[in-house]
């Protein structure tokens, strides 16, 4: 006889992981979410203050950051990594992210490794003010490996209308200013796996420190978020920008209007020491830097010169370190640095 658990999927475990889980979830909830957990799905009352609400979505995942945090069973910051990703998108759009639901793909159903994973979720939603709603934790035995696993996330903001960030005010003379991001966050782990494999055993100290190096390169992401929030009450931005794949040129040129041109002055910010290592070790060229990673700049914003003050108070008063980073001029569309 053949069985649904003989053929790899424990649907009691699958039972026992939502029983685990429950709390955690439930515990990101305002008085504006409607329904219960466990169900078909949830729902969010349209928050207060807002007239005319745009509601805006993002789907995303922490790409193969993942493997390492599989290979060393370091789980709890990829929660950060994933909230990061869809929150802060919605954040460079002027949208305040409210709901999430999650998606994890695993090999076998380990309730442990999953309840981690989910728990660190519910974390970083709870710092963001993000209500965890529901997800799905699929068993995915024969096609992937047993201890194999992915996650994604779509995330729900809102933004009333009229407030959309509109970047067809950006034009030359307008200033960018760089929020700091001290990691790699979770982009370009296809190549950071490739060095890794070749120079950085991920049990052994981080060159140059006592850390080590799965600690350094699973470092979770900053959620910015609820920071870009609070600048946006305080400031009218003419373009923001979340810095993930692409790095700084590739993610900048989607917020430039033609005829302008973003002009990146690298002497404004120190790259973080991880980016230094990978780099040397890797021989990777500057441009192919620029173009996979952060850099050291995790989030954008292109202000008014009149603005420039309020932005950075704005991001202190959030504890975050943002630094202006160049200009833009006229031009050719393009991001250029120098």
């Amino acid at each position: 006889m053949t069985s649904y658990e003989k053929a790899g999927v424990n649907l009691d475990a699958a039972d026992e992981l939502v029983d685990r889980i429950g709390w955690r979830v439930t515990s990101t909830w305002t008085e504006d979410v409607v329904g219960g957990f466990g169900g078909f799905a949830a729902g969010l009352q349209i928050p207060a203050g807002f007239e005319h609400p745009i509601l805006m979505m993002s789907t995303d995942g922490i790409g193969t950051k993942g493997e390492i945090a599989r290979q060393t069973g370091l789980l709890e910051g990829l929660g950060y990594d994933l909230v990061a990703m869809v929150a802060d998108d919605l954040a460079a759009a002027g949208a305040q992210p409210i709901a999430l639901t999650d998606y994890i793909a695993i090999g076998h159903l380990d309730l442990d490794r999953v309840e981690t994973i989910v728990e660190s979720i519910t974390d970083a939603c709870a710092e963001a003010d993000i209500a965890l709603l529901g997800g799905e934790t699929a068993e995915h035995p024969g096609v992937m490996d047993r201890d194999q696993f992915d996650i994604a996330a779509t995330a729900l903001g809102i933004v009333e209308m009229g407030d959309e960030v509109d970047t067809a005010r950006i034009a030359p003379g307008d200033v960018i200013i760089g929020v700091k991001s001290p990691n790699l966050r979770s982009n370009g782990f296809s190549l950071v796996r490739a060095i890794a494999a070749k120079h950085l055993p991920l049990d052994a100290p981080f060159p140059d420190t006592d850390t080590p190096t799965a600690h350094v390169l699973l470092d979770p992401s900053i959620v910015y978020a609820p920071a870009v929030v609070n600048m946006l009450a305080r400031v009218q931005p003419h373009g923001l920008s979340h810095i993930t794949g692409g790095g700084l040129p590739g993610n900048m040129v989607r917020v430039l209007p033609d005829g302008t041109r973003a002009i990146i002055e690298r002497s404004r910010w120190e790259v973080p020491h991880v980016f230094q290592v990978l780099q040397r070790l890797g021989k990777v060229p500057p441009g192919d830097m620029f173009r996979t990673f952060n850099m050291g700049i995790g989030f954008a914003a292109i202000v008014a010169e009149d603005d420039v003050d309020a932005t950075l108070k704005a991001f202190e008063t959030s504890d975050l370190a943002s630094v202006v980073i160049g200009r833009i001029v006229d031009g050719d569309k393009g991001v250029e640095i120098r």
